[in-house]
């Protein structure tokens, strides 16, 4: 019996999460964060505001062309005036606007609104790669936790590696903390975006852009530049990697030991 269960949950499908670009893929990727969840939502009832709009446009269309044809009405109508109907394709468009209205300015302001952070991650764009700092270590006007991140060549890839989209050193923050990612460019403008976490932030250089996050999941998250920089400008990705408290804390202390 014990080993006819074992059996069926082995045979079950296992859950994985889409953390990256896949060949063909049209949807989104997998949320990891409030805000990408929101997006998704707020994706999925505009859409079906559009099919419902397409359907009817597209019946009331067909059925014109059908009923007044020259053949089934050769002598046509003079009425050029219809109150009712100017009143009701006044009014539904703009209750459609409203109901559409409603949920994305939500999103939208909670998407500008900054929570006192625990972590705060300054990236920094180049031609072209990245460069990050954690501010909230320093003990002196040099950053105590500061690291370059460059693409892995695709002749050093290891297996189940991403070909142009894993780097030598990844972003690690904790899970289910409230996060500051500071953002700006040294060269040229650069923009920072990771789908999963839906963050896309301009770095623009002389600037500070800012933007939060709260990753609810442990996980490995990618995304690229997603601004026209120059030459290499495909070849500059990013890799988050959100990983339990104790682990973040680990990671930090050993950081610091080797600056």
């Amino acid at each position: 019996m014990r080993f006819l269960l074992g059996f069926l949950l082995s045979s079950l499908p296992t859950l994985s999460w889409l953390d990256a670009p896949e060949a063909w893929q049209i949807g989104f990727q997998d949320p990891a964060t409030p805000v990408m969840q929101g997006i998704i939502d707020l994706h999925h009832d505009i859409f079906f505001f559009l099919v419902v709009v397409v359907v009817f446009v597209f019946w009331m269309l067909t059925r014109t062309l059908y009923h007044f044809h020259a053949k089934r009405n050769p002598v046509p109508e003079k009425i050029i005036h219809g109150t009712v109907i100017e009143i009701v394709w006044t009014i539904l468009p703009s209750l459609i606007l409203v109901c559409i209205a409603i949920p994305s300015f939500a999103l939208l302001y909670s998407m500008d609104e900054i929570v006192d952070p625990a972590v705060t991650v300054k990236a920094i764009g180049h031609q072209w790669y990245w460069s990050y700092e954690y501010s909230d270590y320093n003990q002196t006007d040099q950053p105590a936790v500061a690291f370059d991140s460059y693409m892995v060549p695709e002749d050093d890839l290891s297996p189940g590696q991403l070909r142009l989209l894993e780097v030598d050193n990844r972003v690690v923050v904790p899970v289910n903390t409230h996060l500051r990612f500071i953002i700006t460019a040294a060269d040229v403008l650069h923009s920072w975006a990771i789908p999963s976490l839906g963050i896309k932030c301009d770095a623009v250089p002389g600037r500070l852009n800012q933007v939060p996050a709260f990753i609810k999941r442990e996980g490995v998250f990618y995304g690229q530049c997603s601004e026209l920089c120059g030459t290499n400008h495909a070849f500059m990705p990013i890799v988050v990697e959100a990983v339990p408290l104790s682990d973040y804390i680990a990671w930090v202390a050993n950081k610091i030991e080797e600056a």
